[in-house]
């Protein structure tokens, strides 16, 4: 098969490119050992920035070991194909505004080359979404093809992928017909599949965007247990966001809790239902400590009670005492997080965020809500 036969339809593909930037779906990209054309064609075409958040090669060994978080057992393997796309999803989901589905696309493949390779010309391409893990295994004829036309196909075949992955039609791809066999496996998951995953650590949130607000770079973010759900956590968000102006409010829900047993995925659930309930979005997460909750939400506002911001700052919440503390809180100021305190009771008295010795390397990531605009008496139920 001569180049030009597999390359002729590339203008073709503009449209399936196109329609893959329109959707919402936004991802992040990672492939090693080939499909180089695919990146230039995703960014070629007006409105790339409407789905790639980002794109990585990692083509040496360190950069693959770095990137999955492991050393692969073979590097051009379906396990491996798999762990590129769960750690793109990841990733995408904390780049991604909040409400916009992510997917995450791994690659790796073996082609031909200047060197003597094992086990023969393939490539493994995988891509995640919340509810979907699909996974093509593609072997070449050895020696039937050229490496640029091996490049090609496996281009093609993983545009199809993302297409199919982003729900779009990718029918202007052109047909392929050469000797290479194709297999391909699909796994889906339900909501409780998808939450297991969550407090397993598997994935690092699962968003419910039940609300109407649109999407912004910036999430104001309350956590809590939420058992129940009440009228001070509504208002005190409410409030929280007209304080701070531009910005995503929204609900946290941690599967851990470090005073608490682990919620289950059918408590959950329960909970999750107060916020359809009332049209508000929440985010399950398990990350209970919020110098975690400050690198996963990266650049958030997170919406605090007076109580909580004087455990922050009281080092005697820290094994390791002030320089742990002033460590964690440090962490999250370089993730650009930025805590907006309500004045509640402490230990019987009223309080504000400035009553309590804050650091000065730290003061201005804590903001106060001035008690006109919200002032809670009483603790609630968290």
């Amino acid at each position: 098969m001569a180049l030009e036969k597999v390359t002729e339809g590339c203008v073709r593909m503009r449209d399936a490119v196109e329609a893959i930037h329109s959707c919402p779906y936004k991802a992040v990209i990672y492939v090693a050992g080939g499909s180089s054309q695919l990146l230039g064609w995703l960014l070629s075409v007006p409105g790339a920035s409407n789905t790639i958040l980002e794109a990585v090669v990692p083509y040496s060994k360190m950069s693959m070991i770095q990137l999955i978080g492991k050393i692969p057992i073979h590097w051009c393997s379906q396990e491996t194909a798999q762990d590129m796309a769960l750690s793109a999803y990841n990733r995408a989901l904390k780049l991604s505004k909040p409400g916009y589905p992510a997917v995450g696309v791994g690659f790796t493949g073996v082609m031909a080359t200047n060197r003597p390779t094992s086990g023969g010309h393939r490539f493994y391409m995988a891509t995640r979404t919340a509810d979907r893990l699909s996974i093509s295994k593609v072997t070449f004829t050895k020696g039937l093809h050229t490496r640029e036309e091996q490049e090609a196909i496996s281009s093609q075949l993983l545009l199809k992928a993302i297409a199919k992955a982003c729900k779009v039609s990718a029918t202007s791809v052109p047909g392929l017909s050469e000797s290479f066999v194709t297999e391909e496996w699909e796994k889906q998951f339900n909501e409780d599949q998808e939450l297991e995953q969550v407090i397993n650590d598997q994935i690092l949130f699962k968003f419910y965007p039940f609300s109407s607000e649109v999407g912004a770079k910036r999430k104001i973010i309350l956590p809590g247990s939420f058992n129940p759900l009440h009228e001070g956590h509504l208002k005190l968000l409410e409030v929280a966001t007209r304080f701070c102006g531009d910005g995503y409010p929204c609900f946290e829900l941690s599967a851990l809790n470090a005073d608490k047993t682990p919620l289950s995925v059918s408590q959950i659930k329960d909970r999750v239902k107060q916020f359809e309930e009332v049209g508000k979005t929440v985010i399950i997460s398990n990350e209970p400590d919020f110098h975690k909750k400050a690198k996963l939400f990266q650049g958030s506002t997170f919406v605090i009670g007076a109580d909580t911001a004087e455990r922050l700052v009281n080092c005697k919440y820290y094994d390791g005492g002030y320089k742990k503390m002033l460590k964690r809180l440090l962490g999250c100021k370089e993730a650009g997080s930025t805590f907006v305190v309500a004045g509640r009771n402490v230990d019987g008295v009223f309080k504000v965020v400035e009553d309590f010795d804050v650091p000065e390397e730290v003061k201005d990531m804590f903001i106060s809500i001035p008690p006109e605009l919200f002032r809670m008496e009483k603790r609630p139920r968290s």
